[in-house]
């Protein structure tokens, strides 16, 4: 069945300014780290691009190892561009990154210029794109002068190959050296993407006043700490969770009583505001907007419809933000 995408998808959604640039991005981003891959099913990945679509969000975050295997996300992902997402592509912003172990030898990961320029070659010929508009380089490389590998990413957006670049996973330090070289080359950093959640906050230790001082945005992946921050782990360990299997970042191992107790206090917030813990989760993640967007993974729609509809109870008095700060110390 051809797809027509929703007439009032642009209705409720919350679009935000990225850093000091002109391009905006929904406060709710998808991400297709899972549910993506060769091993999932094409129809359900289907069902959710044109879900999130219709509900605004016009952000679809990929990489160049994301599946598994690796690379068959950015295949699924082109396959929709081809059947159903291909009329509305100056509606959408499409990201890929490269960094993490692709092929073999010595050129296949990390942040030579000449791994990131063939990976996101093979990156487009798998999503059938002539350019993305945002690639990343997805970790810092001890290897490699920083130099360089801003270098490659001023010249692929120069190439045509993306219309701006972000960086991934960099500390304070790295990002304020990567901002300042970039700014030199006239190819100004984008945004940037680290791993943040209520019970993850590096970044609020330098790297969000460096970002706002550089005029640089961030969407941040795992807000709901792969699962933890939701109604999941309130009565327990399930045994079809991820904690109970082999998570690389969730694990029943890290999972204290003390943090399980922190989640059902948290909960307790979350419906007196008359939200979900996910909701609420999502919420305080981005207070004080400091954080553009919030990257999401689903393996359902209502799980997308969860999470956009909490655009509509984002304030947190200060008494809430107090007892928040109370539980998570």
């Amino acid at each position: 069945m051809v797809y027509n995408a929703s007439s009032d998808r642009y209705s409720t959604m919350k679009y935000n300014r990225v850093g000091r640039s002109g391009l905006k991005i929904p406060a709710v981003s998808l991400g297709l780290w899972h549910n993506f891959g060769g091993i999932d099913t094409f129809e359900n990945g289907r069902a959710l691009v044109r879900h999130a679509f219709d509900l605004g969000i016009t952000h679809f975050d990929l990489a160049n190892n994301y599946g598994p295997p690796p690379g068959s996300a950015e295949q699924m992902f082109g396959q929709l561009m081809a059947t159903d997402m291909k009329p509305y592509r100056d509606e959408m912003v499409i990201s890929t990154k490269a960094g993490y172990y692709m092929w073999e030898g010595p050129y296949g990961e990390w942040g030579s210029r000449k791994y990131l320029i063939s990976s996101l070659d093979q990156s487009l010929k798998r999503m059938g794109l002539d350019y993305v508009d945002i690639f990343y380089h997805h970790r810092p490389d001890p290897g490699t002068p920083l130099e360089e590998t801003m270098m490659a990413l001023d010249h692929i957006v120069r190439s045509g190959k993306a219309l701006y670049v972000g960086i991934s996973n960099y500390r304070a330090p790295e990002a304020k050296e990567a901002i300042a070289i970039l700014k030199q080359l006239g190819t100004p950093l984008l945004i940037h993407q680290p791993r943040y959640s209520m019970f993850d906050r590096w970044i609020e230790d330098g790297l969000q006043d460096v970002l706002e001082e550089g005029g640089v945005g961030s969407i941040v992946f795992s807000p709901l700490e792969q699962g933890l921050l939701t109604n999941r782990y309130l009565g327990g360990i399930p045994k079809d969770s991820r904690a109970a299997g082999a998570s690389v970042f969730l694990n029943e191992g890290n999972l204290t009583a003390d943090k399980l107790d922190k989640v059902r206090r948290l909960n307790e917030i979350a419906l007196e505001r008359g939200q979900s813990l996910a909701q609420m989760a999502l919420a305080w993640v981005l207070r004080g907007d400091r954080v553009t967007s919030v990257l999401v993974g689903a393996s359902k729609t209502s799980q997308l419809d969860d999470n956009v509809a909490m655009l509509s109870r984002l304030e947190f008095s200060a008494e809430e933000l107090e007892r928040i700060e109370a539980i998570l110390k």
